[in-house]
């Protein structure tokens, strides 16, 4: 694998709120990852420091449920997810038109977003004829391997 891509890849994690990257390319494979073995890293306490002293927990306090009418949308249809760890875009370019909206029939094939990823627009296409119900990622926001980006019913 070429160091330039690797540095890419460290590049892009730093850029994000990612802990850890792994890709593949044929046999070669590298992980990046910014905790050690899978775990949380921390820096070594100075000499004479003494951590704070925990506070007394309050008495735990049932949360009182949410009525039925508030609970989160629950979209019906289908989810498309992201392919890649990156940076997502509802339109080609900054004050462009989107590709789609709310509401916009789409084909299969058509495209509906970008994945910036590592300085490279991905776009990504719709895998089913529908309409779009909603977007559960707001544009310029970063999105994880397989979160769902989109609905369509």
């Amino acid at each position: 694998m070429d160091i330039r891509k690797v540095k890419k890849l460290i590049e892009l994690l730093e850029e994000s709120n990612i802990s850890e990257i792994e890709i593949q390319e044929g046999e070669e494979s590298v992980r990046i990852s910014r905790h050690p073995n899978g775990t949380n890293w921390q820096q070594p306490m100075p000499q004479g420091y003494a951590p704070p002293a925990p506070a007394a927990a309050p008495p735990a306090v049932a949360a009182p449920a949410e009525p039925a009418g508030e609970a989160a949308p629950a979209y019906q249809g289908h989810a498309v997810t992201s392919p890649m760890v990156g940076t997502f875009y509802r339109s080609p370019a900054p004050g462009a038109k989107p590709f789609v909206e709310v509401g916009s029939s789409v084909k299969k094939g058509d495209t509906v977003c970008i994945i910036e990823a590592m300085k490279m627009m991905n776009q990504i296409e719709a895998d089913r004829d529908g309409v779009i119900e909603a977007f559960l990622v707001e544009d310029g926001e970063p999105v994880e391997f397989d979160q769902p980006m989109l609905v369509i019913s």
